[in-house]
């Protein structure tokens, strides 16, 4: 079932990047290339970190050829239907962000890697793809600024590395979970602190 969840991730965040091409106005070779950051940018650059040879990229040829099929059918269809699945986009967003998360740091424990690997591995693998994605088309990264977006995917990263996913049943329970929080962040807006120095240039309070 997990590989199901895995399988929509993928084709989520490969029309995500599809769709943020086709907002720039990319042409037809700069959709693929973002959606395919965003698919697989963040796993690449996990492998490099925590030293997966970076060549088993190619043995994921099905999830490869899933996430060109998807964004080769987001080229064709009509508008209408892309605005209806940006309103879908969040959740199944989710799925990616939870499934991806937990596999990074699964990756990472199995190696025998420490609680900060273990996170690094997770974000990267959960959200790394998306800022890759938004650096290349010229945005700052959704996920560090807009929305509490790769928290969650640290949280799954710590739970994974203590050991609270170690039968099907407290992975799957931890997959719901990171889903949960995640849509829930979406829905009320939730935010971390930030400390904005926009307008405040003067070296002293105004008289």
């Amino acid at each position: 079932m997990f590989e199901w969840f895995s399988v929509i991730g993928t084709i989520a965040f490969a029309v995500s990047g599809a769709i943020v091409a086709m907002e720039e106005e990319y042409d037809v070779l700069g959709v693929f290339v973002l959606g395919l950051v965003t698919a697989f940018g963040g796993g690449v650059v996990r492998n490099l970190l925590i030293g997966v040879p970076v060549t088993t990229l190619w043995e994921q040829g099905l999830y490869l050829k899933i996430a060109v099929a998807a964004m080769a059918l987001t080229l064709v269809v009509p508008t209408r239907w892309i605005h209806r699945w940006k309103s879908w986009g969040s959740f199944f967003d989710a799925i990616g962000l939870s499934a991806f998360a937990i596999q990074g740091a699964l990756y990472a424990v199995q190696m025998g890697l420490p609680l900060g690997a273990a996170i690094v591995a997770a974000v990267l693998t959960g959200s790394g793809g998306g800022i890759i994605r938004d650096l290349l088309a010229g945005r700052k990264p959704l996920v560090l600024h807009d929305e509490i977006y790769a928290f969650w995917a640290i949280l799954a990263g710590v739970a994974v590395w203590l050991g609270w996913s170690e039968t099907p049943g407290q992975l799957f329970a931890l997959f719901l979970a990171v889903v949960a929080m995640r849509m829930l962040s979406v829905h009320f807006r939730w935010r971390l602190p930030r400390r904005s120095l926009r307008g405040r240039t003067g070296g002293g309070a105004k008289a």
